[in-house]
């Protein structure tokens, strides 16, 4: 039997890929039945499979799940749009002119490790607690991210290529539109696609205060009556739907950008 051998960056199959990860996904939950299985332990800390897939049908069958579902995607697709909206176009403008980036960047630089549930109680004050309220909270925790993500991309165009446009006869917005948007595009959408799934971590925190739908209040109604089934229902809910969203980003990159992949 050939040994599989380790070489770095070398690509595997898809095959394989889709192999190796479901073999994870098997061990993990063969592990995670027998720890209740054998009693190692206690249901009440840790439901089974078979509990969790229970108390799942029981959301959506008898407790309208759908629609706390339906209000987290809500929640994370207008937060996350709100911040890229406005953190795409003033990191290509700080990525590209240094005056920009030399006025908005020790700001954004120190915003950026400020947590965005520290501001919780400060936006319920400012929007109470309705839903802009949640859409801030993913707002402030992506928008600075973004931003210095997207102006380092852009202000990291080779030079050679802005020196050739010059060269040729193009002016500054000349070099913006059609030297550093079209080289830096791929990989802005991609820091998109990955602060998308910062996102999720952010409405579940904005769920657990004053909030009355959503999954993050699913499971902090789950956590009082000890419900440990329905409280990992609703994580493995926030990662399905995180990664067919990441997937599905990763697609449309894939078309948009053949190129780059």
């Amino acid at each position: 039997m050939r040994r599989m051998r380790l070489k770095p960056l070398v690509p595997v199959t898809l095959e394989r890929r889709i192999v190796l990860g479901v073999v994870f996904f098997v061990g993990f939950v063969g592990l995670w039945f027998l720890l209740t299985w054998s009693g190692a332990v206690p249901r009440v800390f840790l439901a089974s499979p078979l509990q969790t897939l229970l108390s799942g049908w029981d959301l959506f069958a008898t407790q309208k799940f759908g629609f706390d579902v339906g209000m987290t995607i809500w929640r994370v697709v207008g937060g996350f749009l709100m911040a890229a909206v406005i953190a795409v176009p003033l990191g290509i403008a700080m990525g590209a002119y240094k005056p920009i980036e030399a006025f908005f960047e020790p700001f954004v630089s120190f915003a950026r490790y400020l947590p965005a549930s520290a501001f919780i109680p400060l936006l319920i004050l400012w929007a109470g607690i309705g839903e802009m309220q949640k859409l801030l909270v993913i707002f402030i925790g992506s928008v600075f991210q973004i931003i210095l993500m997207v102006a380092l991309i852009v202000g990291s165009t080779r030079r050679d290529l802005i020196e050739a446009a010059y060269t040729l006869g193009a002016d500054g917005r000349g070099i913006v539109r059609r030297v550093m948007l079209p080289g830096a595009a791929p990989q802005i959408a991609e820091t998109l696609r990955l602060v998308l799934g910062w996102a999720w971590t952010y409405v579940i925190v904005a769920e657990l205060v004053g909030a009355e739908s959503g999954i993050g209040h699913m499971i902090m109604d789950s956590q009082r009556l000890l419900d440990t089934g329905q409280m990992i229902f609703g994580i493995f809910c926030i990662g399905v739907i995180g990664l067919v969203s990441d997937f599905a980003f990763k697609w449309a990159n894939q078309r948009l950008y053949p190129w780059a992949f």
